[in-house]
Formats: C-alpha cells, structure tokens, sequence
C-alpha cells in the first residue's frame, strides 16, 4: 500500500482517539503517503487531535461544528490554503445521538434530539461535501462516510441512529449523481462492530458482537485496520469507477437472513 496515495492531500474529519476509526483510516492513509489535516470539536478532545496529527505530519488541526454553516466554510477555507486550493479526499466519520435515545423504544424519540441526530450523522455529510466540491472540481476527489447496517434493517436499541444511518445511505447516492459530473466520487463504508470508544456507548454493543462472530459466513468479528483497507481502496485511484456504492466491511453478516 505504500505510496499509492503519494501526493494526494485529504481531510479527516471524526478522529476523537487513537481507537477511533477516523484514526484508523488515517493511518493506513499516512502508510500510503497521504496528507491530511484534521478536525475536532471540542476542547475536551483537542490535544489528543493534535498529538495525532502531528504523529503523522499533518499540516492543519483545525476545529469544525458539523451543525454550524459558517464554521464548516472557515474550515474548509482553511484547509483550501493549506493544500493550495486542492482537495484530493474526505472522510466523513461523524455521527451522534443522545444517549436515551439509544435505550428502550424509538418510538419514544423526541423531535428536538430526532433532528439532533439526522443533523449531525447525515446533513454533515451534505454539508460538508457542499463545502469540499469547490476544491475538488478540477481534478476530481473521492468522499467516504461509515454508515452502518442499522440504516437498512431494524437493529433492536440502535433506534434514530438507524433512522439517521438511512438518511445518509441515500444521501451518498444523491451527492454521488451531483458530483459526478465534476469526477467526484462518493461513498460509504458498513463496517461491521469495531470496538470505538463510542461503540461502547451503544447497548448491548458486546451481543453484537457475538451474534457477528456466529453468524456472519467468516465467523469472525472486524477491526478498525479492516476499515481501513476499504476506505484506502475507496480513495484511491483503484476505485476510480466506484461511485453511490456501500462496502460493506462486516465479514458477510449482512447477507444472512438470520
């Protein structure tokens, strides 16, 4: 893999820890001799972004709130000069849902944290795509977002973040045919449960694990660098007649029926 992405610059946007999958990614992307800056909202997370960052050469750390337009433009104004006025590729892992609503019932689901939870996991997609075409548009670029299974089929306790995860399966068909025609490809990794920080936080994250490991056709569970190969695939020139595709990165287990 190395190499193969020698001279092309990207941003990552996610990356909350060394577990995450945005870090992931980003690291077979620096094994393949990507540049990338990097996003973070939030104190709290900064230094951690940063040390990262700077473990493989990045030249820009910047903050982004997905949910606020103007912030969106100055980051990408920001990464525009950093890499002069040239975007290779995106990687949009971001997705949020308050807590309760990850417990008991959907129906259950207010309509401020419903909102919440569409905004954040799949307008930002919109939003941050809208944003990157500009850079994109002489010379092509490639867009990779994680969805999740949950988005196609009722997982019991994944709730809005499901419905939120369909919303953005169809977003990434729709910004595929938009962008198209500028050779911007777009599209989303379902990666099977990889042990995030954030994953932890899902009810009974450990049972879904189990049920992948006894059901999907490999019988075996995924890891973060698993993730990470697809998503370098995606980006590159390999996959440059890969566009408004899933790539489901589960071992099988969204092909049983049961």
């Amino acid at each position: 893999m190395s190499g193969s992405l020698s001279g092309k610059r990207g941003l990552v946007l996610g990356v909350a820890n060394k577990r995450s999958i945005a870090w992931s990614i980003a690291s077979r992307l620096a094994e393949a001799d990507a540049e990338m800056a990097f996003t973070y909202q939030g104190g709290r997370i900064e230094k951690g972004v940063r040390d990262l960052a700077e473990s493989v050469n990045s030249p820009l750390v910047t903050s982004c709130d997905v949910r606020d337009d103007a912030d969106i433009a100055r980051a990408f104004d920001e990464v525009g000069e950093a890499f002069d006025g040239k975007l290779d590729f995106l990687v949009h892992s971001v997705a949020f849902a308050a807590a309760e609503d990850l417990e008991g019932r959907f129906t259950d689901t207010p309509r401020d944290r419903f909102w919440l939870a569409l905004d954040v996991s799949a307008y930002s997609l919109v939003a941050c795509a809208h944003a990157a075409e500009p850079l994109m548009r002489d010379a092509g670029g490639s867009i990779v977002t994680m969805t999740y299974l949950g988005g196609e089929r009722a997982v019991p306790r994944y709730n809005v973040m499901g419905v939120a995860k369909a919303a953005l399966d169809a977003s990434v068909r729709y910004l595929a045919w938009d962008l198209g025609e500028n050779d911007i490809r777009v599209n989303a990794i379902s990666a099977g449960p990889v042990r995030t920080l954030a994953a932890r936080s899902i009810p009974g994250f450990g049972a879904m694990e189990e049920i992948v490991a006894q059901r999907a056709p490999l019988r075996r569970q995924i890891d973060g660098g698993d993730v990470a190969g697809a998503a370098a695939y995606l980006l590159s020139d390999e996959a440059r007649n890969v566009t408004a595709t899933t790539l489901y990165v589960d071992a099988g287990f969204h092909s049983m029926g049961m």
